[in-house]
């Protein structure tokens, strides 16, 4: 794997996703990658809006960490795969799990179908 420096973050307000932002703020640190946050509205997402997503991951930002904020709509898989496309990022660290309905399968369907169609290393936090 090449070096890493761009980094791309989907994120909800989930737990899953909060530990996902932990590991990319420890990963680009190690790397001094850039970041980017994707949030992507949607019904499952519509009582966390984005801007206080983005708050909480900014309160944890290093001053000095590039980091870009990005808001989607539409299907949440394929808009964290053209962002991906468009920021030429190098990886995705995302959570196993978001806000979905079902919380007994091992990974969620969004998690599943951006590994599956990825182009670039995707890490999956649990």
């Amino acid at each position: 794997m090449s070096k890493i420096k761009k980094i791309l973050v989907p994120v909800d307000g989930s737990v899953g996703g909060c530990k996902a932002v932990d590991e990319a703020l420890f990963i680009a640190e190690k790397c001094d990658a850039e970041l980017d946050f994707v949030y992507v509205a949607s019904n499952i997402n519509k009582d966390i809006p984005s801007h206080i997503v983005f708050e909480r991951i900014w309160e944890k930002l290093p001053g000095d960490r590039k980091a870009r904020k990005h808001v989607k709509s539409g299907h949440i898989a394929k808009s964290i795969l053209e962002v991906a496309d468009e920021e030429q990022s190098d990886m995705i660290i995302m959570g196993s799990r978001g806000l979905g309905l079902l919380k007994g399968v091992l990974i969620g369907s969004v998690s599943q179908k951006v590994i599956e169609e990825s182009k670039i290393p995707v890490m999956v936090i649990k």
